[in-house]
């Protein structure tokens, strides 16, 4: 085998994507609070950005977005410390023009005046601990033997998301062994284990199974409230001893099986609403973060038209700072100096621009779904059309990928509530009567379907595509099949109410 080196020229066509394209499509793509927090990075590391505080006048039309004048900049250490290390520099050699009555004036807010800034990061919700930093917070607080204490902590380290211990013990006791814990066994593993899940707040958490937890739960009503009533060892018997047949509904098998009459099978299950299969997102909820719509919609009356705005205050307004923009005519700057701030401004300028398309793309996007949507608006989710990305694209002239980032993880506030931006994009078919629905109407019917259904009788999904049928939609049982899972509805076995 012969194994050489050769140069070879040829003739070839490359299409890159220039930096600031590159940016705006980042920009376009980002949702509202990923966008509130580029531009929080951006304000740190570019001194020619800034914000806007209100008062200030305009300054100058931009792509269709006013840019209005001074506010005050905070200048972090950190990344980009060089930079701010330059600009130190620079300052020292404009001292007078920093300093000048007319910027002094401008960047200290008069009395009583609120900087937005400060206000934006005041109500910013911080961060909140994991689950496994809240156990072990817990747990801490626990008077423990020292070995005992750290095979906890190793525990905690094994929980998932609904506060589950998803590893066996075997294996825990096996990853633990290099950390040279007193007499470690798998009966101190235990023994921790057992303490944890009787002292750990809420009930339920560090089970092995959603079964221990659901039992982990019951003792602990128990404990705290008794069972007079005999309900809740009835329930425990019917998820200790019978928990397949109480997860189909099979709840005829259950009372015969346990010699319990029927009453008190539903009696016990009624109880079991108190309980949950994921103890663990009541400390840590990972749907609950306040979602913040970039768009909002409100009925005209007097025109009998829906319009779309922005959501108020939600995009802090930028602009350059005058006096960076200023430095650039400057002729006794050195080159260093003039390019790092021919740069800045160049950075900044690229991301006000990149915003500005942003909010026009979003708001026309929206502005179609508006116009074709009309009837979902007025009458309900029942009432979607098809939308095909394709032809808002072609509509407004972009190609459709940029579509797809426009309403990549938007919010959109309507009178009907708020919805992800995304939804009113879907196909459809027409029905019988000719009019066009899409999936997610389609949807909507099928629920209303189930919800409207004789619980002691439920439809089967071959009934349901029957009475989709009834409605004009022809959809195959497989479908509905699929429809019924993605809305959360259990089959008709399980929806059954016994009697």
């Amino acid at each position: 085998m012969r194994f050489d080196t050769r140069q070879q020229m040829g003739l070839g066509q490359h299409m890159k994507l220039a930096p600031r394209m590159i940016q705006s499509m980042e920009i376009l793509q980002l949702p509202l609070a990923a966008l509130q927090e580029r531009i929080e990075q951006e304000l740190e590391k570019n001194v020619a950005l800034e914000l806007v505080e209100p008062g200030d006048g305009a300054a100058r039309e931009d792509g269709g977005e006013t840019e209005v004048a001074d506010t005050e900049r905070e200048f972090v250490a950190g990344e980009g410390a060089e930079d701010f290390n330059r600009l130190a520099d620079l300052e020292a050699r404009y001292r007078d023009v920093w300093d000048g009555d007319d910027y002094a004036a401008a960047k200290t807010p008069a009395a009583g005046d609120r900087d937005r800034k400060m206000d934006a990061m005041a109500n910013t919700a911080g961060r909140g601990l994991s689950l496994a930093a809240q156990l072990e917070e817990q747990w801490r607080f626990i008077d423990a033997p020292e070995n005992q204490a750290r095979a906890g902590r190793r525990l905690i380290e094994y929980v998932d998301d609904d506060g589950l211990l998803d590893t066996d013990l075997d294996t825990i006791l096996e990853q633990g062994a290099e950390l040279e814990i007193e007499e470690w066994s798998k009966e101190l593993v235990e023994r921790a284990l057992h303490r944890l899940q009787r002292i750990l707040d809420p009930p339920g958490l560090m089970a092995r199974s959603k079964q221990e937890s659901l039992l982990l739960q019951i003792d602990a009503i128990v404990e705290h409230e008794g069972d007079e009533e005999g309900g809740w060892t009835d329930a425990a018997v019917l998820i200790g001893e019978h928990f397949e047949d109480l997860i189909e509904n099979r709840l005829p098998k259950i009372a015969k099986d346990a010699e319990i009459p029927l009453e008190r099978v539903q009696t016990a299950k009624a109880l079991m609403r108190r309980l949950t299969l994921w103890p663990g997102r009541e400390l840590v909820n990972a749907d609950s973060s306040v979602v913040i719509p970039d768009v909002m919609v409100e009925y005209e009356s007097e025109t009998d038209t829906y319009v779309a705005a922005l959501a108020d205050g939600v995009v802090p307004p930028l602009r350059i700072n005058p006096q960076v923009e200023g430095m650039k005519g400057d002729k006794n700057l050195g080159d260093g100096d003039r390019g790092f701030i021919d740069q800045a401004v160049r950075d900044a300028s690229w991301l006000i621009d990149a915003v500005n398309q942003r909010t026009n793309t979003l708001l026309r996007v929206v502005r179609v779904v508006l116009n074709r949507q009309r009837e979902f608006f007025d009458h309900g989710p029942q009432f979607l059309k098809p939308l095909p990305m394709t032809e808002v694209a072609d509509q407004l002239g972009v190609h459709v990928a940029t579509v797809s980032r426009a309403v990549s993880e938007k919010w959109i506030q309507t009178p009907r509530g708020m919805y992800p931006l995304r939804r009113f994009f879907s196909g459809g078919r027409e029905s019988e009567e000719g009019g066009d629905k899409s999936w997610e109407a389609i949807k909507a019917i099928l629920q209303e379907i189930v919800e409207a259904e004789d619980k002691a009788k439920p439809l089967s999904d071959q009934k349901l595509a029957d009475a989709l049928k009834e409605k004009g939609f022809v959809i195959a049982r497989r479908t509905v099949v699929k429809y019924r899972e993605q809305l959360a509805i259990p089959p008709a076995r399980r929806r059954k109410i016994h009697g």
